[in-house]
């Protein structure tokens, strides 16, 4: 689901001594593999001249007996280790001179198969090596993430098998096509910038990141990863690697940046490996950390990750933050502090909590603004789409992440739907069932493109609901999913506006220009396909199919893909911009909706709200795991 805001962190460094003096060695590395080679050869030498003296010397059985071992008083006889007699007439355990002899021989194999490797390979091993000790070095710079030795275990269900079912594959097939289409036009006209504007083939950059670029790079890694596009995945790590910076001044999103960048970091971590990946989600997070410096630590909206300066937007409601970009930070927050084993990030979070919960919710519901100086709420505007999905999102998230243990939220989520029911949704006279608005005690009778992802999000939620309501949160959100649907069949194009209203006799139509846009958003898409994994209904696979026809019909231009201006003209006009959330969120929902369920299988991923998956923090996972040495 598209971006609102998120937060900072710093990580702890790894202790290391260090000496200000030149007569002292500083950091020494351990022993590089030209020096473990030549001591192993000196040890081998000294091992066989021992061995040649025990065995071969004049009164070699003193020598044995007086330097290796202390005097057994054990008999011969009876139930004790087996012994040898030694030429002294003491007596000495035959296992642990066996013992000796193979540690010897062991020793000699290991010098020879170190002799017998290819130049080539001792070249690879000693390149390795340096790699290694150059990394070290680079961590060692002030300012560098100091991240521990996290121990990398690939999770489960990062790739999946092929689709059985012919059409299905052809449909999945299809689907990578798009993604082809879209990301080698903006490889080919706006590489390295933020997105693509696919008619006039240029850069296009929205001040929601400010100087950082390659927001599309970053938030398709994942999608790329998944759908097996290798090549493609490979160079958006070299431009990473080489040309992702964020020693920018330049004010940005702190919750657009965080959905994006660091989610889109964290997830490509987590689905490879690659260790600069979360080297840069750590930096980055570090870099937001400023934006909680508020008397109630309540992030600003808006950051200038140089000079750490915060504020808000000017149109929210006297200066407040926003309950979907503060309220939807919480996922990649604690995987920061998974990752770099600094709890500064999950603080963060928390105290977020103890500031919501210490506030009265009206009828139950969170407003969207609130005032990060006086920790009091602003306008009474409620909303479960745009200024205050997201946070609902995570709240349900958040629990799942935590293997179902951070009971609070669960709390928090559950009470938050109950309030919904009583006080927002509604069903219109054509039966369908659609979530309002609420401004001031008023119903606002619109429901957003945004809230769509309801649909999905309350089928997510239905498992863990009280049982006697989890078949109704399923219920419910069939009928959401139903609802949203129809906003996109009753259109001359086939995909859904911006919003659509509920009265004066019209259901599910936008009857204002401003609300009749489509930008190429997946929250239809999204709650399609929780409700395929979660029913295996095929409805959902042939709504979802009909999209991708309406996107080629309508959306696709020789360089990628376009928002239309409106949804309900033959003839729409394009917005020529191609956003980094249809790679990130709308292909990939299509691409998992024409998967098996192996593919980052529920039970084991949660997606963050720009569609970026990160694992479960199983219960038995708690601490930060390092490798020991």
């Amino acid at each position: 689901m598209p971006p609102t805001t998120l937060l900072p962190f710093t990580t702890p460094s790894t202790s290391r001594k260090s000496v200000n003096n030149s007569s002292v060695l500083i950091n020494r590395p351990a022993f590089r593999l030209t020096e473990k080679f030549l001591l192993l050869l000196v040890f081998s030498g000294f091992i066989t001249l021992c061995f040649g003296a025990i065995f071969f010397l004049p009164d070699s059985s003193k020598l044995l007996s007086g330097v290796f071992f202390h005097s057994q008083q054990t008999s011969i006889s009876g139930n004790g280790p087996k012994l040898d007699i030694l030429s002294d007439g003491r007596e000495f355990e035959g296992d642990k001179l066996s013992k000796i002899r193979e540690d010897h021989e062991k020793a000699l194999r290991e010098a020879k198969d170190t002799l017998q490797k290819l130049p080539e390979e001792i070249k690879q091993d000693i390149k390795e090596e340096k790699e290694k000790v150059a990394q070290d070095s680079v961590n060692k710079k002030e300012g560098a993430p100091r991240l521990p030795n996290v121990v990398f275990r690939k999770p489960v269900g990062a790739t999946g098998r092929e689709p059985t079912d012919p059409e299905t594959r052809e449909r999945q097939a299809k689907i990578k096509e798009m993604m082809k289409h879209a990301w080698e036009n903006y490889k080919r006209h706006a590489w390295g910038s933020n997105e693509l504007k696919p008619l006039s083939k240029q850069r296009h950059s929205s001040n929601l990141f400010g100087n950082i670029q390659g927001a599309t790079i970053v938030d398709a890694l994942d999608t790329l990863y998944i759908m097996g596009m290798h090549d493609e995945f490979k160079d958006a790590k070299e431009w990473i690697e080489k040309n992702l910076d964020f020693n920018v001044h330049a004010e940005i999103s702190v919750f657009e940046v965080n959905i994006r960048f660091v989610g889109g970091l964290l997830s490509a971590y987590y689905l490879t490996g690659e260790e600069v990946f979360r080297t840069k989600a750590v930096e980055l997070g570090e870099k937001l950390l400023p934006a909680f410096n508020t008397p109630t630590g309540i992030p600003w909206a808006l950051l200038n990750i140089k000079s750490g300066i915060g504020r808000n937007w000017p149109w929210a409601s006297g200066g407040s933050s926003i309950l979907a970009e503060f309220g939807t930070l919480h996922l990649e927050f604690m995987h920061l502090s998974q990752l770099s084993g600094n709890p500064v990030f999950a603080e963060k979070m928390m105290n977020i909590r103890k500031v919501l919960n210490r506030l009265d919710k009206p009828q139950g519901l969170y407003p969207n603004y609130l005032n990060p100086n006086s920790g009091q709420w602003g306008q009474h505007h409620v909303s479960v789409g745009g200024l205050g999905d997201s946070f609902y999102e995570y709240l349900l998230k958040a629990w799942l992440m935590s293997d179902k243990t951070d009971e609070e939220a669960q709390k928090m989520y559950y009470d938050a739907v109950q309030a919904f029911e009583t006080h927002l949704i509604r069903k219109s006279n054509g039966g369908l069932k659609y979530i309002a608005e609420w401004k001031g005690g008023l119903l606002e009778h619109k429901m957003g493109h945004l809230t769509c992802f309801a649909g999905g999000m309350f089928a997510l939620g239905a498992d863990g609901a009280p049982e006697e309501r989890s078949g109704h949160h399923m219920e419910l959100a069939a009928e959401i999913a139903r609802t949203c649907h129809e906003s996109y069949d009753r259109t001359a194009t086939k995909l859904g506006p911006e919003a659509f209203r509920f009265d004066g006799g019209v259901e599910a139509i936008a009857t204002r220009q401003n609300e009749k846009y489509y930008i190429l958003r997946p929250e239809v898409i999204e709650a399609y396909m929780y409700m395929w994994r979660l029913t295996h209904d095929p409805k959902y696979r042939q709504w979802g199919w009909e999209a991708v026809q309406a996107l080629e019909k309508t959306c696709r231009v020789a360089a990628g893909y376009s928002g239309i201006r409106d949804v309900y003209s033959s003839q729409p006009t394009h917005d020529d911009v191609q956003q980094s959330f249809f790679l990130a969120e709308t292909l990939k929902y299509l691409y998992l909706l024409f998967s098996d369920d192996d593919l980052l299988p529920l039970d084991h991923w949660v997606f963050n709200t720009e569609a970026h998956p990160l694992p479960i923090i199983r219960k038995d996972s708690r601490a930060v795991e390092k490798e020991t040495e």
